[in-house]
């Protein structure tokens, strides 16, 4: 009988963000990409979220490779935690690579990685698989998909793309590989659905290079731009404007530095030397002199937009006439920070620009039309959309179905859904564990959903302690003290606390001979209802009985 190959994705389906998919067939795997997610809203204290590793725990020996599509942090951010489990080369482009060196030396981990360079056109063979590399256009340089012949047949994985005439480092998607790939015959297209519900095509990487450039004509004073760190394309475009208005360029923010460092050394950021300068020096410029390229695009409180927002950045400061631009689509579930910093910026005296208000910024992402072609060229028997939250999986699948795709062709699936393919079949397994996997400081999957939870509790009506005493024979000793933190404001909480002091007491007496434990929970209850009732409001609630 002939062996299956599986698909498994661990990440990126079902949500925008820590995009990670294994490759397995029989003895031997693949990974493809390890990225983070940031969190949403309501993940309170979360850092990021990370795959979920459980499949591969067990299989690690299996692992031939981790490949990497691109820098960006939703495919390479979670590198230094997976690499913790996993002993195989990452392969990577130059660019990628150096960006991989860079996050896995700041994550400060020890087991010894091994990073394996390649060009878009290689053609690598590893174990059952030949893997083939493939340029396409992103908003990032050096970025890849791949061709992957295995034994069942050829699989493509477009990572992120979209289908850019003019980039910004002139290097176009590779159009004659994709025609190759059909010509041979490919089983299934794995294809990047981030933006299936925005019709038309993208625009261009050079439509945001004239949107600078009348920022640069335009602004009197300083310019502060904020994009991603590993955004290399962005900070060549910033270097090349400021070049030509004769101001000096700024780089503030640790990690874009490093990432700017690295990609000069590799040649992919062009920038004479004098042009840049540090960001003390460019205090004691003349306003109209400098730009200032800064991390914290998508609002982090700790990222420098933040700290600039609520007027704490240790060398820099919002002036009156600054010009703010923030050079990034808000990554969903960021939106109301991303706007909170900017209002803040605007209180400061700032002019802010931002996507929906001038072309600053345009998606690395297909959109409907780029993505009909992309099936077109490669002529897949089987479709599976990727990368998207479910809304874009479905209308990327509802797309092929209109341009002819039959319905058991498509496989819509998300995180921990495994595929089994054949020459001839696609089969949809049942669900494996692919849920969030919480990073909290140096806590790494501690955190569960229940911490989580109890925090939104906390920062909603906050916390209810009662202390009571007890006799050896378990009788209530005195009155229960009674303490409240985010609850009622202390000043006219002393009847609200006496009362709940009253309904503590009633229930200790009425279950006051049943087990300890017991107690407990019969107090909690007692006084959930009592704070309930005379409040309207369910506070976390927590008896210790002594």
């Amino acid at each position: 009988m002939t062996e299956k190959l599986h698909i498994i994705p661990l990440g990126g389906l079902g949500e925008i963000g820590k995009n990670m998919t294994v490759i397995e067939y029989g003895e031997e795997m693949l990974i493809i990409d390890a990225g983070i997610m940031f969190p949403e809203s309501d993940m309170l204290g979360i850092d990021i979220i990370i795959p979920d590793f459980t499949y591969i725990k067990d299989k690690t020996h299996k692992i031939k490779a981790v490949l990497v599509t691109h820098g960006h942090e939703d495919h390479i951010g979670a590198l230094p935690h997976l690499m913790e489990e996993v002993d195989a080369p990452i392969y990577a482009t130059p660019l990628t690579a150096g960006l991989i060196e860079v996050k896995l030396r700041q994550s400060n981990r020890t087991r010894k990685v091994e990073i394996r360079q390649f060009q878009a056109g290689d053609v690598l063979q590893i174990g059952c698989f030949t893997v083939e590399p493939f340029h396409v256009a992103h908003s990032i340089p050096d970025c890849v998909g791949f061709g992957i012949t295995t034994p069942v047949g050829l699989i493509v994985h477009t990572g992120d793309y979209k289908f850019d005439h003019t980039p910004v480092d002139g290097w176009p998607p590779d159009f004659a590989k994709l025609a190759e790939f059909s010509a041979r015959g490919v089983l299934a297209l794995l294809a990047d659905s981030t933006n299936a519900d925005r019709p038309g095509w993208t625009p261009s990487e050079m439509d945001v290079t004239r949107a600078l450039d009348n920022v640069f004509r335009e602004a009197e004073g300083r310019i502060i731009i904020a994009t991603f760190a590993s955004l290399i394309s962005r900070i060549q475009q910033a270097a090349d404007l400021a070049q030509k208005y004769g101001r000096k360029l700024a780089i503030t923010g640790r990690s874009m530095r490093e990432n700017s460092k690295m990609a000069r050394r590799l040649g992919y950021l062009n920038v004479p030397d004098d042009l840049f300068i540090e960001i003390e020096e460019a205090n004691k410029l003349p306003q109209h002199k400098v730009a200032i390229m800064a991390t914290g695009a998508q609002g982090e409180p700790s990222a420098v937009m933040g700290r600039l927002a609520r007027g704490r950045h240790r060398s820099l400061s919002i002036l009156e006439g600054d010009t703010v631009v923030f050079s990034a689509h808000p990554i969903p579930g960021n939106e109301e920070t991303i706007y909170r910093t900017i209002n803040q910026l605007l209180r400061r005296g700032a002019h802010v620009l931002y996507d929906r208000i001038a072309p600053v910024h345009v998606s690395g992402h297909a959109s409907q039309e780029e993505m009909k072609l992309m099936i077109n060229l490669v002529r897949p028997k089987f479709l599976v959309p990727i990368h998207g939250e479910l809304r874009h999986l479905r209308q990327h699948g509802e797309m092929a179905r209109q341009m002819g795709f039959r319905h058991e062709r498509i496989a819509v699936v998300e995180n921990g859904t495994p595929l089994a393919l054949t020459a001839d079949s696609l089969e949809v397994l049942p669900r494996l564990p692919g849920g969030y996997v919480f990073v909290d400081g140096a806590s790494v999957g501690e955190i569960g959903w229940a911490v989580v939870r109890d925090r939104e509790a906390l920062a909603q009506s906050g916390v209810v302690f009662a202390v009571l005493a007890t006799n050896d024979m378990g009788q209530v000793v005195g009155r229960p003290e009674i303490i409240s933190r985010g609850f009622v404001n202390p000043k006219e909480s002393d009847p609200l606390l006496e009362g709940a002091a009253d309904a503590i007491l009633r229930a200790a007496e009425l279950y006051g001979k049943t087990k300890r434990e017991k107690l407990n929970e019969a107090i909690e209850d007692a006084l959930s209802r009592y704070l309930y009732a005379e409040t309207g409001r369910r506070p976390l609630v927590h008896v210790v009985v002594k």
